[in-house]
């Protein structure tokens, strides 16, 4: 059973979920994998907390662990991108893995054209350097907004964080930044543009074009990794039988 540490934010983990049904080969309900969650939205701004500006996220996280692995998780997974600053000293609580959403991007990259990458996350995970480092292991180099586009990146994640519909609403708002935002990027040379926060995703859902093929969504990757490792799962089997 996939643990889903989630709640950061709301309806990310909601995305997130969709994602992992969309991407099961099933034909019937109990083709699918099980899924546990715990949408734990009181959990500390993470971005905040790097900066030195919030309360420290990790026991929050730590507690939410503890309940997935009581209630019977397996796997764990965290659709935040932000979150995995803390990546590490979560593993060292647990014997269940921890999916890595880096990994799983930088899988979803290789064999494409360029190395050059651009990054539209959080001031938070960039400044933690969760994909410059990671991404840099396997030969990629990372490119992030200037300061002034970041802070127009931060503004559209708030907005979507904010929840309102997409029907001329901040998501239609957010989507128009962050599209902004892609295209400097790809204009300064970026061959792909990584989603690396999982709200970034849901505002960009509709994008088509050239723009629309260079952008890797790091929470369809996330979810893609957990589905072909839940299926390879010793349980998988028992998986599909499940009710």
């Amino acid at each position: 059973m996939l643990g889903v540490l989630g709640g950061m934010g709301p309806m990310a983990t909601v995305d997130f979920m969709g994602k992992v049904v969309r991407n099961t080969p099933a034909a019937c309900d109990q083709d699918h994998i099980r899924m546990i969650v715990c949408s734990a939205a009181d959990i500390p701004d993470r971005t905040a907390a790097i900066l030195g500006e919030g309360p420290d996220p990790f026991p929050a996280m730590r507690d939410t662990l503890r309940r997935l692995e009581a209630a019977g998780a397996r796997r764990i997974a965290i659709p935040c991108n932000t979150a995995h600053r803390w990546h590490a000293a979560l593993q060292a609580e647990t014997s269940l893995p921890i999916l890595h959403i880096v990994d799983a991007v930088a899988d979803a990259l290789a064999g494409g054209m360029g190395d050059r990458i651009g990054v539209l996350a959080t001031r938070g995970t960039i400044a933690a350097g969760i994909y410059r480092e990671r991404l840099a292991a396997r030969g990629f180099t990372c490119r992030t907004p200037d300061a002034a586009g970041q802070a127009e990146v931060t503004r559209a994640i708030r907005l979507v964080k904010a929840g309102h519909s997409a029907k001329g609403g901040h998501l239609a708002e957010a989507h128009t930044i962050l599209a902004g935002q892609a295209e400097a990027l790809m204009a300064a040379g970026c061959s792909r543009i990584v989603m690396a926060c999982t709200e970034i995703p849901v505002a960009l859902a509709s994008v088509e074009g050239p723009l629309g093929t260079a952008l890797v969504d790091a929470t369809e990757a996330l979810a893609r990794a957990c589905v072909q490792i839940c299926l390879q799962d010793d349980a998988g089997p028992s998986l599909a039988r499940a009710a």
